[in-house]
């Protein structure tokens, strides 16, 4: 089976927020150049592609998800020169490109929405969403914004309201319009010449929009100091039957040329997200699921998770993710003792995993106090628990020098407190570091064909805190044991087999072998075991 996996299968996917990695002109921000520096550090992770997080033309109030040219790079960040030499740098190393595309919304500083916004008979009106106000001047219905308020704002100009899921300035594309879905497609085109390998797509879900644009219902569930998007249940601006022919639409884009991809992002149920492979497995190669984001922590709650994915995955190819520039990091999240055995969650169930840059060393979330501040979300929703981003968004750790050895002056966003402790090279020098341990998990990955390539199925521990699994192919079988538990335990695996061959461990050990009947793990200790 291993023989015919494609990169995006067998490999791993390493997510950088460029602002964030590495600054190479002074200027606070990281940017192309930065990275193009690291890239050798990246190769030595053993990673396969890197997806870069928004660099194109964009005023930034949401930090380049406000797209004013798809077809450029942001001064900020360097040039399309830049880009093409960073992509064949990339290249050489076997690494792969992978941009985040935004086809849902522009800026309202791109020249589409210029000229839709100019006036109702514009050839270019209908690309964007406008509507009447109801009769007493008020917005067309009560959809709300990711970012709090209502979801339309009035544009005085020509007397209707515009619709925006995110700020005002991120107006929405009409994607009935066959005319934004080609030019869309034509973006996509203008990269995928340049050699760029995928796409992490950009809420995919919300493209399409009830016709009737009938008011939401109201969450029972929804509480006081919850973020008020939440307020409602999104039934009339999420997961619409027409976004799968537009997603089919771009995959035929990418077929168009050899070995492209994408992943969407997609926070939908299992039985909603597996629907975006499509019935041939003829629309998104990898529908993002964020399972283990949302998930209580804790094995039995992961292995039933785990084994409802893959039964419902069918013949799609599944992948795992722990964190992105959306979410808590997993070592706050969960807490810094858990993450070695949460990267071996993800580093060996079935899939393709995407790392998040700074978890290969176990950067933490960053308080962020409100005066320094950048996220919109966070801005709009003061004192909203979880509302800001900017905490998971922080610096680079790279060494102990000023400013963690990102940039030589302040940057755009603080850096962790523990950037003395916690980088990479300080890590470098430490065999038993967090940079060595997720290396050597990477290395036995895949250099295992049980791991990258083989079937997956859970296994009864006997123990409500341990999650055991079996990875297999034909001709070779490892069992994963993992231990939950801030307290040692011990649970008796003998149906698997008797005796098992420690091949890696949270603690950096193989080698020994043990006797299954009386597995012992240490507190929140991770094994992997040939058996």
């Amino acid at each position: 089976m291993q023989e015919n996996l494609l990169w995006w299968q067998s490999g791993i996917i390493y997510q950088i927020y460029p602002r964030s990695f590495k600054d190479s002109n002074k200027d606070g921000i990281g940017d192309l150049r930065g990275i193009i520096e690291k890239l050798d550090y990246i190769e030595s992770l053993g990673i396969k592609a890197i997806w870069l997080s928004p660099i194109f033309p964009s005023p930034m109030a949401d930090f380049g998800y406000d797209v004013a040219d798809y077809c450029d790079i942001h001064p900020m960040f360097g040039t399309l020169a830049d880009f093409d030499e960073l992509t064949e740098k990339a290249h050489a190393r076997g690494l792969k490109i992978m941009l985040d595309l935004v086809p849902n919304h522009t800026s309202d500083q791109h020249p589409w929405f210029l000229e839709s916004r100019s006036s109702k008979d514009n050839p270019k009106r209908d690309w964007y969403i406008w509507k009447d106000p109801k009769a007493d001047g008020s917005a067309p219905n009560n959809w709300t914004s990711f970012f709090g308020p209502s979801a339309w704002t009035f544009d005085e100009t020509t007397g209707q309201y515009y619709l925006h899921q995110f700020l005002s300035s991120q107006p929405e594309l009409n994607w009935t319009n066959p005319e934004v879905r080609e030019a869309m497609y034509e973006s996509m085109r203008f990269w995928l010449r340049r050699g760029v390998d995928g796409f992490r797509v950009d809420v995919i879900w919300l493209l399409g929009k009830h016709p009737e644009y009938l008011d939401e219902p109201e969450n029972p569930l929804w509480q006081e100091g919850q973020q008020n998007h939440w307020r409602l249940i999104h039934v009339y601006t999420q997961d619409q039957p027409e976004t799968h022919g537009y997603v089919k639409d771009m995959r035929k884009v990418l077929d168009e040329f050899d070995e492209r991809m994408m992943v969407g992002e997609i926070y939908l149920p299992f039985d909603n997200l597996v629907a975006y492979y499509g019935e041939n497995n003829d629309a998104v190669h990898l529908p993002f699921n964020f399972s283990l984001i949302l998930s209580t922590w804790d094995a039995e709650a992961i292995r039933d998770l785990a084994d409802e994915y893959d039964q419902k995955v069918g013949k799609g190819w599944p992948n795992w993710v722990l964190g992105n520039h959306d979410q808590s990091r997993i070592a706050t999240r969960r807490g810094p003792q858990y993450a070695r055995m949460a990267q071996m969650l993800l580093l060996t169930l079935r899939g393709t995993p995407t790392c998040y840059y700074g978890d290969e060393i176990g950067m933490e979330d960053v308080d962020i106090p409100f005066e320094k501040m950048q996220d919109p979300s966070g801005l709009q929703q003061p004192g909203v628990k979880g509302a800001s981003r900017d905490p998971e968004r922080t610096p680079m750790q790279w060494d102990s020098s000023d400013f963690a050895g990102f940039s030589e002056v302040e940057p755009w966003l603080p850096v962790a407190p523990n950037f003395t402790e916690v980088n990479v090279a300080k890590q470098e020098q430490d065999q038993n570091s967090f940079l060595n341990y997720f290396r050597g998990l990477v290395k036995l990955r895949q250099s295992t064909p049980a791991l990258f390539a083989g079937q997956y199925e859970s296994v009864d521990s006997g123990h409500p805190d341990v999650f055991a699994f079996k990875r297999f192919t034909d001709d070779q079988s490892v069992l994963v044991v993992l231990n939950f538990s801030e307290e040692g335990q011990s649970v008796d695996l003998s149906e698997v087999n008797m005796v098992g061959q420690v091949l890696y461990s949270t603690r950096g050990e193989a080698g020994e072998r043990l006797l299954l009947e009386t597995l012992i793990l240490g507190p929140c200790e991770g094994m992997i075991l040939k058996i």
